[in-house]
C-alpha cells in the first residue's frame, strides 16, 4: 500500500535532498577540482583509455551531450581545464570538422587522485549502505532522470539548469 503524501511535501523533500546530496557531502572532496570538471575529466579520461578509434580525442559536442549542458558550459569547463594543464585542446582540420581535448598526463593523475579520495569516502558509505542498495539507488536515480527530462521535453524546456551547480 502506497502512504498518502502530499505532493508538495514530495517536492519539497526532493529538491531538498538534491541540494543537500550535491552540497555538503562530497564538497570537502573537492579541493582541487570542482564537480563538473571531474565528471568532464572523467569522461575525457575514460576515453583516452577506451577509445582506439579517435585516438583518445573527446570532441566537445559528445562531452557536452554526456554532460546534459550546452556546449558553451562544456566551453568554459574545457578552457579551465586546459588553462590548469590537465587537457590539450585541439581541432580537426580548419576546426570546422570538429574541436576535441585530449587528456594530459598531469590530468591523468589528478583523476586518478580524485578518484582514490572518493573511493576512501564512498567505499565506507556503501559498506554501510550496502552494495545492491546502491545499485538499486543509481537504477532508480536514472530513471527518474529519463522521466524528468521526458518531461521537460514534451513542455518545450531545457534540463540545462546552469543555477543547479
Amino acid at each position: 500500500m502506497t502512504k498518502k503524501v502530499s505532493i508538495g511535501d514530495l517536492i519539497n523533500e526532493f529538491v531538498y535532498q538534491r541540494y543537500i546530496m550535491a552540497n555538503n557531502h562530497i564538497r570537502e572532496y573537492f579541493t582541487k577540482i570542482k564537480v563538473p570538471e571531474y565528471i568532464a575529466l572523467g569522461v575525457i579520461s575514460e576515453n583516452s583509455d577506451n577509445d582506439d578509434i579517435y585516438e583518445g580525442k573527446t570532441y566537445l559536442k559528445d562531452l557536452a551531450d554526456t554532460m546534459q549542458v550546452p556546449i558553451r558550459k562544456i566551453s568554459q569547463i574545457v578552457g579551465n581545464l586546459r588553462d590548469r594543464g590537465l587537457v590539450n585542446w585541439s581541432y580537426d582540420g580548419a576546426g570546422d570538422e570538429g574541436t576535441y581535448v585530449v587528456i594530459t598526463e598531469a590530468g591523468a593523475k589528478l583523476i586518478t587522485d580524485q578518484e582514490e579520495k572518493l573511493k576512501d569516502y564512498y567505499g565506507r558509505v556503501i559498506e554501510k549502505f550496502g552494495t545492491d542498495h546502491m545499485i538499486q539507488l543509481l537504477d532508480m536515480m536514472k530513471r527518474l532522470e529519463t522521466v524528468m527530462s521526458l518531461e521537460l521535453d514534451e513542455k518545450g524546456g531545457s534540463s540545462d539548469d546552469e543555477t543547479a551547480e
